[in-house]
């Protein structure tokens, strides 16, 4: 379940900075350089502070194969998004829940303390898209008040309070991040968000 669900983050986050570079008119390499970088720049910034080197995907070449696919996926059916923004979402919404996880798990493979371990959940979750969105010109979503890295937070404390209940892995992966996924949909849906602090 664990590796499954990395596959499907890193392909979700690959076709969401895809799209987010179509949008932005980018040409074909610029595209897949932008679909790279938003499935891989997380896991790369967390492996680089935890001393995991060389990173995962100079490791293993599954998850260039599993990029490249996503890449081709999002040009192939580009036109078949009936709306390019909600595709961005789903997408940029399931890489959330799943690579938040694996950034967890990461953190407590090695033994790090729960708190710092959701750090790197996080950041696994949200740095790619940073990366993605300075690369596009565009506030990353992290800074802005849409509510984004809170719901990571959010998820990996709901991690470890299921993690207390000896859960079968496979179904305390699920649960937390069916959590994340629905708490970041609700918040678009009913525009929860957090004020911006503004100079007075």
């Amino acid at each position: 379940m664990f590796h499954l669900l990395d596959i499907i983050g890193t392909m979700a986050f690959a076709m969401s900075g895809a799209l987010t570079a179509m949008n932005k008119k980018l040409d074909p390499f610029g595209v897949f350089i932008i679909a790279f970088v938003t499935a891989v720049g997380g896991g790369t910034l967390r492996d680089v502070l935890i001393g995991r080197t060389p990173v995962g995907w100079m490791r293993d070449l599954n998850y260039v194969y599993v990029i490249i696919v996503g890449f081709f996926l999002a040009i192939i059916f580009r036109k078949k998004f009936d709306r390019l923004r909600t595709s961005l979402f789903l997408f940029d919404t399931i890489g959330l829940g799943v690579f938040t996880l694996i950034g967890l798990e990461k953190g407590i493979n090695i033994g790090l303390h729960p708190v710092i371990c959701i750090a790197i959940g996080t950041m696994t979750a949200c740095f790619g898209g940073v990366i993605r969105d300075i690369l596009c010109t565009e506030i990353p979503v992290i800074f802005r008040k849409e509510i984004y890295a809170t719901i990571c937070i959010l998820g990996g404390i709901v991690f470890f309070m299921l993690k207390k209940l000896n859960l079968d892995n496979d179904i305390l992966y699920l649960a937390t991040s069916l959590f994340i996924i629905t708490v970041r949909l609700m918040a678009v849906k009913f525009k929860w968000y957090l004020s911006p602090l503004e100079q007075k």
